[in-house]
């Protein structure tokens, strides 16, 4: 988890928070964190590094979608992360 960028951090708390969401699930809930555009250049790159990471799945639900799970690696980085982060911020 330390090596990827906040962007893929917060593409792995969406995925994780949504059920099974395609590509563009997840490009809506990040425009409205972000406040901005989120360009598909940006977005799908970045999906298939967590892909490719082994943090998250991706699977074909028809010929033009896509959806996306996490694996149990990314729901165990993400475990760890908000123990970490529980270390130095415990609202």
């Amino acid at each position: 988890m330390y090596d990827l960028t906040g962007f893929q951090r917060d593409l792995l708390y969406v995925v994780a928070g949504l059920d099974e969401p395609h590509g563009l699930a997840i490009k809506e809930e990040l425009e409205e964190y972000y406040e901005k555009e989120i360009h598909h250049g940006r977005l799908y790159p970045n999906l298939d590094t967590l892909v490719e990471k082994g943090l998250v799945d991706k699977g074909q639900r028809d010929r033009r979608t896509n959806y996306y799970t996490l694996t149990r690696r990314g729901r165990r980085e993400l475990e760890a992360r908000r123990e970490w982060e529980q270390q130095y911020v415990d609202f």
